[in-house]
């Protein structure tokens, strides 16, 4: 099966892993020409809280993709993606996460999908985060874990 799209769902924990998120998402998407949903899943909270730096008029229509478009995990990635030369979408998303990503996941059709986590201790590297974990249960498709540190 040809990999046509990899969703990559990134959200609040992962900014100090975008450098391992973008090469693993290159070194897929790059050899099969497959085009990159990048998605920032926001709780209502931290959606609240972005568009309130961002200046946003509240009163106003927000459209969460342009509010991930906005945000320093995605431009950071979307640099990376640019320089590979991977073709890649923005999408941004309030929910839950792991439930948010897989119906996304399967909004997009994603061939695969790329989460995030960290480091575990050793009493814990058995166990993913339960945004992992539920993406990983639940996804329509197979699910790439990127370890962080």
């Amino acid at each position: 099966m040809a990999l046509e799209t990899i969703l990559l769902a990134v959200g609040p924990g992962d900014a100090t892993r975008t450098e391992e998120l973008a090469e693993a998402v290159i070194d897929i998407a790059g050899p099969t020409g497959a085009t990159v949903v990048l998605a920032h899943v926001f709780t209502d909270e931290e959606f609240d809280g972005v568009v309130s730096n961002l200046d946003y008029d509240p009163a106003g229509e927000i459209d969460p993709d342009e509010v991930a478009q906005r945000h320093a995990t995605v431009r950071e990635l979307s640099n990376a993606f640019d320089e590979a030369g991977v073709e890649y979408t923005v999408r941004g998303r309030v929910g839950e996460h792991g439930e948010t990503i897989v119906d996304l996941a399967e909004e997009v059709g994603a061939d695969q999908v790329v989460v995030g986590g960290r480091k575990r201790s050793p009493a814990g590297k058995a166990v993913f985060g339960s945004t992992a974990q539920e993406v990983m249960l639940n996804a329509p498709c197979p699910v790439t874990f990127v370890r962080g540190e």
